[in-house]
């Protein structure tokens, strides 16, 4: 479904979703993001992924304080949910004594991601598409992710600290709450098409970040935790 396909006069929340709905299966449908569930990354590859992961939520963090009076970015803008410390706490589990930064050139995907989140924050309703897009998704089946992770690596919770949300208690109420605040805007038919395409453009630089890790997996490959 393109944006023009997308009926504009329904709340905002649900414009996001359905105009969004096939570029957000397509990313969960990337080969790393399967393997990973099956338990074939190892700890090479997942830190991979988290360190990616930091130099994303260090743009968008950053971005919602600098944005925080715009009525879009108030409107969700919440210090609980931000990542960046579970990021760290987990990237020393899993990547001890290593830095918790991107070598330059390690990943373009991640660098057109940061790049793209900056440009956003010139418009908070652009932004929002972001904050919707990684937030909502972490509390979404990035839990389903956390959960595999503790049972092949037997963690016992050690290295998931970037799945858990200890402010948020009941994910699912706070995802209503969460949308019922995005549809209390005022956006014009226009501002939501431009925020609807904003999610589509998330999605796409998630897939391709995916995509990017994917062409690494023979180098990450491990057996699965026999049940």
């Amino acid at each position: 479904m393109t944006v023009l396909d997308t009926p504009l006069d329904q709340p905002l929340s649900i414009a996001m979703r359905d105009g969004s709905r096939a570029e957000h299966e397509a990313a969960e449908g990337s080969s790393f993001v399967g393997e990973l569930m099956a338990g074939r990354v190892d700890e090479a590859g997942y830190a991979a992924y988290l360190r990616r992961l930091r130099a994303v939520y260090a743009a968008l963090e950053t971005a919602g304080r600098d944005r925080a009076d715009d009525p879009y970015v108030a409107a969700v803008h919440d210090p609980a949910l931000e990542r960046l410390d579970a990021l760290d706490a987990d990237l020393d589990h899993w990547a001890p004594g290593a830095s918790h930064d991107l070598a330059p050139g390690e990943s373009p995907a991640a660098t057109a991601y940061v790049e793209r989140l900056q440009d956003a924050s010139a418009w908070g309703g652009l932004h929002v598409a972001h904050h919707y897009t990684r937030y909502l998704g972490d509390l979404s089946g990035g839990q389903a992710i956390g959960r595999t992770l503790d049972r092949e690596f037997e963690l016992g919770g050690r290295g998931t600290d970037f799945y858990r949300f200890a402010a948020v208690p009941k994910p699912k109420l706070y995802k209503d709450a969460y949308r019922a605040r995005l549809d209390a805007l005022t956006s014009d038919r226009d501002d939501k098409a431009r925020v609807v395409a904003e999610v589509q453009v998330a999605f796409q630089l998630n897939r391709a970040l995916f995509a990017e890790l994917g062409e690494q997996l023979p180098a990450w490959r491990r057996t699965p935790r026999e049940a």
